[in-house]
């Protein structure tokens, strides 16, 4: 898409007579003694008011002779105001396509925007005038975006926050000729395992939200397995390169729990969402990791809330991304009794989970890899890996599930019991490799029917839905 940026001296001019003239409002509410407005109908007023400043602003420029732009620049405008008062400047128009999944900025004038079904991103229109513009933009997303405001400044030069649409936002403005910026988007933010799940969650007369069977990631057998697994208590970790759809799995696996468990969710940047749901989750703690101030005082560190879980009595605790320091803590807290924890890592393949892990304790918290080992073989029940698949033209399937059987050796003992399927890639189930008879048990008292007896198992990998996938 082609385009000039708006003139952002114009916008914030702009921008000040809307607040000018909401703030006499709220001057002559309360000497009437009215209440304030909430704010669904305090940005419902400022769309109002938006629409009469730039139709006079308009006026303005006709009297005075100039010339007026055409009515679509009068749309941008408006959205630009409001997005700049309550959104996200002219990167609001991308987070509102649902369309768009990723975002990458490089430099305000160098904008790249990845669309769903599409192998390679498109360039897009600059979405600011300058990259101190851009900065701007960055620096006042984090500040209101999270729970905890974060600053976006030379002395705080990185920035990790979800937006408030559930997108997660990375940026840095050094290390780089400009700002760099990307965001990934959260295009389905209910996202569930089977069709049923989402039709018992969707209110009556709203539509149902999407599934990972319909969509084509897995078949309705591994669906069973994972519902069954969650609901059993299992301790599953989701495993995944970058941009795999590990947050996606991961909410649709914690959708699986009963709403009246206790969650508590450990992240850097909230992305999970899943309180914002009562109906799903009624009971959650959503815990964001807090950063030390520019000269490195206070903050609570993800490991630190990890080890804080322990004492808020819930039924889960999901750290939603292990990055490091935290691993140890969260494996302890799934062998001291934390059943039914959730958590995901980055990896290469469903084998590199366990390397990773063992990296990770090892640089952060010293342990022998024969330490870390025995540790994840009495904590994890399973591994689940998900990939950008290649057969299937780059869709996101589960292609692995791996069950912990204990310690071989040093080293955890693991099996495939879902395998790639030499046809499509995706996981099925390994017809010659039966689940251990304790965790059988458990499956099966949470409704899991294992098909395998001995000969091929049966497939129920549906056809690939038409459209622009996911």
């Amino acid at each position: 898409m082609t385009g000039e940026p708006l003139d952002y001296a114009l916008v914030r001019a702009l921008q000040r007579r809307v607040a000018d003239l909401q703030i006499a409002d709220r001057q002559q509410r309360a000497a009437r003694g009215d209440a304030d407005r909430s704010p669904a109908d305090e940005q419902q007023q400022a769309q109002s008011i938006i629409r009469q400043v730039v139709r006079q602003h308009m006026q303005d420029r006709l009297a005075a002779g100039e010339q007026v732009p055409d009515a679509s620049v009068d749309t941008r405008l408006r959205a630009a105001i409001f997005a700049a008062m309550y959104g996200a400047g002219e990167l609001q128009e991308l987070l509102e396509d649902p369309l768009v999944e990723n975002i990458d900025i490089n430099g305000c004038d160098d904008v790249w925007v990845s669309y769903a079904g599409e192998q390679w991103p498109r360039r897009w229109r600059p979405v600011a005038v300058s990259n101190e513009h851009l900065v701007d933009i960055i620096a006042n997303l984090g500040s209101y975006a999270g729970i905890n405001a974060r600053p976006f400044s030379s002395a705080t030069p990185e920035l990790d926050v979800r937006l408030t649409d559930g997108s997660r936002l990375s940026a840095i403005m050094i290390a780089a000729e400009a700002p760099a910026l990307s965001i990934r988007r959260n295009r389905f933010p209910d996202m569930f395992l089977r069709r049923d799940l989402a039709e018992a969650a969707a209110p009556a007369g709203r539509e149902v939200p999407p599934d990972l069977v319909s969509h084509g990631a897995m078949s309705a057998e591994v669906a069973d397995f994972l519902c069954a697994a969650v609901r059993a208590r299992c301790n599953i970790v989701v495993g995944g390169a970058t941009d795999a759809g590990k947050t996606t799995l991961l909410r649709a696996l914690a959708h699986c729990a009963d709403p009246r468990e206790r969650l508590v969710t450990v992240e850097r940047a909230l992305e999970l969402g899943l309180g914002r749901n009562p109906r799903l989750h009624d009971n959650v703690v959503e815990l964001e990791e807090v950063l030390p101030d520019g000269e490195g005082r206070g903050g609570v560190s993800i490991a630190a809330l990890v080890r804080r879980t322990r004492r808020m009595n819930p039924d889960r605790v999901i750290v939603g991304e292990v990055l490091g320091p935290e691993v140890v803590e969260m494996l302890s807290a799934m062998a001291q009794g934390n059943d039914g924890s959730l958590s995901t890592i980055h990896a290469r393949d469903a084998d590199e989970v366990f390397n990773r892990i063992s990296t990770y304790a090892q640089q952060h918290e010293h342990l022998t890899p024969d330490v870390s080992h025995a540790l994840m073989a009495g904590a994890i029940d399973f591994v689940v890996f998900i990939a950008k698949n290649p057969t299937l033209g780059g869709r996101r399937c589960v292609t692995q599930i791996l069950e912990i059987s204990g310690l071989q050796g040093a080293r955890v003992a693991r099996n495939a019991i879902f395998a790639e399927s030499p046809v499509d890639g995706r996981a099925t189930r390994n017809a010659e490799i039966a689940l251990t008879t304790r965790r059988a048990g458990r499956l099966a008292a949470a409704g899991y029917r294992d098909v395998i007896d001995g000969r091929a198992a049966a497939s129920s990998i549906p056809p690939l839905p038409s459209g622009s996938g996911w």
